[in-house]
C-alpha cells in the first residue's frame, strides 16, 4: 500500500522567504498519472530545486517525496499584468520553466515545494487525478475556492486596492497563490486527507474543475469528500454531485459555507477553464450570484450557510447516530472553539428525513443563531453528511487549530471522520443507516408526512 511506503517528515517549507523571493505556479491545475506539466518560477535566487511530495499518512510524515530535479537557474519574472475589463491579474506572460513528468506518481494530491539558494521556499499544489472513481471514495480538492480568495497580484474576488468595489470579476490560474501557495490546502483540506489516507479506504482524486468538465467523473464511485472550505461551484459541478447523490453516491460535506457561490469557467491564455468567472452582482454577470437566490444549496448539502464570524463551542445533540460510534459523546458534550469561523444552519426547505446530529447555540455579530450538523438519506439508497462547521478540518490538528479548540476534539473528529469514511465506502450507506427525521420536534423544516 502507498501509505506503507517511508515518508518524508521534512516536507514544509524552511521559511517562505521574503515577499517574490521565489513563487510560481502550474500550468495544469490535474493531470493523470503519467502525463506532464509545466512550472512558471519567479524568484530573486541564483538557483532553485523543485521537489515533489504527495499528502497522506506516511505513518505520521504526512507527505513522501516522488521527485526532485536538478538545481534550476533563477529568472525574476516580469510584474503581474491586470486585464481591465474584468480586474483579473495574470501572469501568463511569464517564462515557462521546467516540465515535470509525473509518470510513477501515485494518484494523489501534491505540493511541489520551490526551494531558492537562498532557503526560501514556496508552494504549488497540484492534484494527480484518477481516471476513474469507481468503486472509490473521492477526495475533491477545492481549486476555485483557493482561487477565490488568492489574493497574489493584489486582488481576488473579495478584494482589490480599493475595496470591495475593486475586486476581480474573474480570477486566473495563470498566477501563484499567495502566502506559502498553498494556504486554503494546507489549512482546510491536508489534514482530513491525512485521515482518509490513514483509514484504509480506496480513494480516488479529483478537483472540482473536473466535476464540471466531465458529468460521469462520479459513475459508480462509493462517496464524495467535500474538505473544509468548498464555496464556489458551477451548475454543471453541482448536476454532477447531485446526480451522482441520486444514483447512490454518498456525500461528506466536512465544511461549512459550501455550493454558496454560483461560478463559470472561461479560457485563459493557457488553456480551457482556467479562469473563474463570478461577478457577484446583476451588472457583472447575472449567471455568477448566490445559489439561494433561485435554488438554495440547502437541497444538497441540507444545512447551509449562516454565520460569519462565528465562535463558539460544538455540541452533540444525537449521541447515539452512528457517525458518533465510540466517541464517547453525551448530549450535551462540548467541544470549545469548534463552530466556526463560518457555520451552517437548518434551513426550511431540506431534503427529508433528516437528522440533526449537533445544536450549538452562539452569537452571530449581536445576532442569536444556531449551528447545526446533520445527516440526510435519499431514495436511491445514499446518505449525506455536513459538518455544519468550518473548523471541522482544522479541528484535527487539535491545540494547533487555535481557537480553545483540544486534543479532545482532534480525537472526536478523528474518530467520527474515520466512521463516515469507512461507512461511506461500503456503497449506499442510507440502506444501512436511513436518516431517522428530528426536525419537527425541534421546530425545523416544516410539516413532513414521511
Amino acid at each position: 500500500m502507498e501509505n506503507a511506503r517511508k515518508g518524508s517528515p521534512h516536507w514544509r517549507t524552511r521559511r517562505p522567504g521574503a515577499e517574490h523571493e521565489i513563487e510560481g505556479f502550474a500550468d495544469r491545475v490535474s493531470m493523470l498519472p503519467g502525463e506532464s506539466f509545466r512550472l512558471y518560477v519567479s524568484t530573486t535566487a541564483a538557483r532553485y530545486t523543485v521537489r515533489a511530495f504527495r499528502v497522506g499518512w506516511y505513518g505520521g510524515a504526512g507527505a513522501r517525496k516522488v521527485w526532485e530535479s536538478e538545481p534550476l537557474p533563477g529568472r525574476r519574472q516580469a510584474p503581474p499584468e491586470t486585464i481591465a475589463a474584468t480586474r483579473t491579474v495574470t501572469a501568463a506572460r511569464w517564462k515557462p520553466g521546467p516540465a515535470v513528468d509525473t509518470s510513477g506518481w501515485p494518484e494523489g494530491s501534491y505540493l511541489l515545494r520551490l526551494d531558492a539558494d537562498t532557503g526560501a521556499g514556496r508552494y504549488v499544489p497540484v492534484t494527480v487525478r484518477s481516471a476513474s472513481t469507481r468503486g472509490r471514495l473521492v477526495v475533491v480538492n477545492a481549486v476555485t475556492t483557493w482561487q477565490a480568495y488568492n489574493d497574489w497580484g493584489g486582488r481576488s474576488l473579495y478584494r482589490g486596492p480599493g475595496g470591495f468595489e475593486d475586486r476581480s470579476r474573474a480570477v486566473s490560474f495563470d498566477r501563484p497563490y499567495d502566502t506559502s501557495g498553498a494556504r486554503l490546502f494546507l489549512d482546510m483540506e491536508r489534514d482530513a486527507i491525512e485521515v482518509a489516507e490513514r483509514s484504509g479506504v480506496p480513494l480516488a482524486y479529483v478537483t472540482n474543475r473536473e466535476l464540471d468538465d466531465d458529468p460521469h467523473i462520479l459513475d459508480g464511485a462509493t462517496g464524495l469528500i467535500s474538505l473544509g472550505h468548498d464555496e464556489y461551484w458551477s451548475a454543471h459541478m453541482r448536476r454532477t454531485v447531485e446526480a451522482a447523490r441520486d444514483r447512490g453516491t454518498n456525500l461528506a460535506f466536512l465544511g461549512a459555507n459550501a455550493v454558496y457561490w454560483r461560478i463559470r469557467f472561461a479560457r485563459t491564455p493557457l488553456g480551457a477553464g482556467r479562469l473563474v468567472v463570478c461577478g457577484k452582482d446583476d451588472a457583472g454577470d447575472p449567471g455568477t450570484r448566490l445559489w439561494r437566490e433561485d435554488e438554495p444549496e440547502s437541497s444538497l448539502t441540507g444545512p447551509m450557510y449562516d454565520c460569519f464570524p462565528a465562535e463558539a463551542a460544538y455540541v452533540v445533540y444525537n449521541p447515539g447516530h452512528w457517525i458518533f460510534k465510540g466517541t464517547g459523546v453525551r448530549r450535551g458534550t462540548a467541544f470549545p472553539g469548534m463552530a466556526g469561523v463560518e457555520t451552517d444552519k437548518v434551513f426550511s426547505g431540506v431534503p427529508r428525513p433528516m437528522e440533526i446530529l449537533s445544536i450549538s447555540p452562539l452569537n452571530c455579530g449581536g445576532r442569536s443563531t444556531i449551528a447545526h450538523s446533520a445527516y440526510y438519506t435519499v431514495p436511491g439508497g445514499a446518505a449525506v453528511f455536513s459538518s455544519g462547521t468550518m473548523r471541522w478540518v482544522c479541528a484535527l490538528r487539535g491545540a494547533r487549530c487555535g481557537h480553545g479548540v483540544t486534543g479532545r476534539a482532534a480525537a472526536f473528529v478523528r474518530r467520527a471522520t474515520t466512521n463516515i469514511l469507512r461507512t461511506f465506502a461500503a456503497g449506499p450507506a442510507g440502506r444501512l443507516h436511513p436518516a431517522e427525521d428530528n426536525l419537527e420536534p425541534l421546530g425545523l423544516g416544516g410539516p413532513w408526512d414521511g
